[in-house]
């Protein structure tokens, strides 16, 4: 029975675990996730809920309570770091009219909380932390090592394979070897400080104070770098993320991805910001500045070997400037749970399984990859410098003070968020297996 086949889903960050939910939502009870870390450990950050995201967390289960937990988005400024000028404004009221889900803010554990949640609830679905994997094979049945923390390393065989290992995806590796490619990790020259002061701290400056407590997701740019904060945990927390030209992680390994960061460095990237940035990135204690790097890779030549298929950043890791990652991630996780359904793969034959793994890289490839480049487009839009290209992208933002118009800032724009937000992955997914031949038997 196709209900049975041997699902093995490599990683439990967001796109592993919407994988494995909604494989199980679509009836298979067969689903094995294996992570690295001992737990999920998803700290230190906020993450945005789009309304595309927020579509199928709620068809899966699992977005009440993490909505509960979120702070909605009202509006969004658009602000010149130096002077904390506003440059433009758009009131986000729309979304949720347009889309029937708000914009939202939320910590990234909430987020993974509710996912997993929704996977233990699910009888078919089994969890191996501390368990490192290696020596992947390809075929008709997958294989892989797999060397537990705490126990004698063993293989594992499976019908599906699917490779959501992130960034440093060891899938990815093995497939793209497998066909005679390569597809090296490059660095986008960026890196971010990630930074959550709490309430009671900015209790004592009325100005900061004003920012937590409002339902406004902010942007403060500037040349090469910009500052984006909102207010979540029920207006406890403010997360601020930023973005600047990478100097630490210059020369460091292809495996380095934080480091431990320096507060007066920090303070003087953003030295040119108006004092209230000063007095918020202050906030954060010596010692706890943390800073990521920021790595891309090229798109690659496909995601599917045989009954293998990579899942989100193993397959399309995208910088933040969009704020779609982890929504495109949870996207590739909704479309294989409609491609793989067990009535759509009923004889159980690896090329049934191959090619529905081809309709899914078929539906999902264009898209992720086409909002990778959207977000690096955004993001060399909000870091000019001085010249005709910024006076230009200036006068945009100010011509939204006369009434709705082209928004520079593309996360914040109606006509991109209408590509972004307006994409029904999982009706796609249906009519293109209808139309593949790949239908649900009874």
């Amino acid at each position: 029975m196709a209900d049975n086949l041997r699902i093995a889903v490599i990683g439990a960050g967001m796109g592993g675990l919407s994988t494995a939910l909604s494989l199980a939502k679509a009836g298979h009870k067969n689903i094995t996730v294996y992570e690295n870390a001992s737990n999920l450990g998803f700290v230190g950050a906020g993450i945005q809920l789009a309304p595309n995201m927020a579509k199928i967390l709620d068809r899966l289960g699992c977005w009440q309570k993490i909505a509960a937990e979120a702070v909605q988005c009202a509006n969004t400024y658009i602000r010149e770091g130096a002077t904390n000028k506003e440059l433009g404004f758009v009131d986000l009221a729309y979304v949720e009219k347009t889309y029937k889900y708000p914009h939202m803010v939320g910590h990234r554990s909430s987020l993974a909380g509710g996912l997993y949640d929704g996977c233990v609830k699910e009888e078919g679905i089994a969890f191996k932390f501390s368990s490192q994997i290696s020596d992947i094979k390809f075929g008709s049945s997958p294989s892989f090592k797999v060397t537990p923390r705490d126990g004698e390393a063993h293989r594992v065989e499976c019908d599906i394979l699917l490779g959501a290992d992130g960034i440093k995806s060891n899938t990815r590796t093995a497939l793209l070897q497998e066909n005679g490619q390569t597809g090296t990790v490059k660095d986008s020259g960026q890196a971010a400080y990630r930074i959550m002061p709490t309430r009671e701290q900015m209790a004592h400056d009325p100005e900061l104070l004003a920012l937590i407590d409002s339902e406004t997701v902010t942007r403060w740019i500037g040349e090469r770098k910009h500052i984006i904060a909102y207010p979540i945990q029920n207006n406890t927390i403010y997360n601020i993320s930023t973005l600047q030209p990478d100097v630490n992680f210059a020369g460091a390994p292809d495996s380095t991805y934080t480091t431990q960061g320096s507060k007066s460095a920090m303070l003087e990237v953003f030295g040119d910001f108006c004092p209230m940035i000063h007095r918020l990135l202050n906030l954060v204690p010596d010692g706890e500045v943390c800073e990521w790097k920021l790595r891309l890779h090229d798109p690659l030549p496909t995601w599917v070997h045989d009954s293998t298929a990579l899942v989100g950043d193993a397959c399309h890791p995208t910088l933040p400037h969009m704020a779609q990652g982890a929504a495109q991630a949870i996207e590739d996780g909704a479309v294989l749970g409609v491609v793989l359904s067990p009535s759509r793969i009923s004889d159980c034959s690896p090329s049934t399984i191959n090619h529905a793994l081809r309709l899914y890289e078929q539906l999902r490839k264009p898209r992720a990859e086409a909002i990778v480049e959207l977000a690096a487009e955004n993001g060399r839009a909000m870091h000019l410098g001085a010249g005709k290209a910024k006076e230009e992208r200036d006068k945009a933002f100010a011509a939204l003070k006369s009434g709705p118009g082209k928004v520079p800032d593309k996360w914040a724009d109606a006509g991109v968020q209408a590509i972004v937000y307006g994409t029904d992955v999982i009706v796609e997914a249906e009519k293109l297996c209808d139309e593949a031949g790949l239908v649900a038997k009874l």
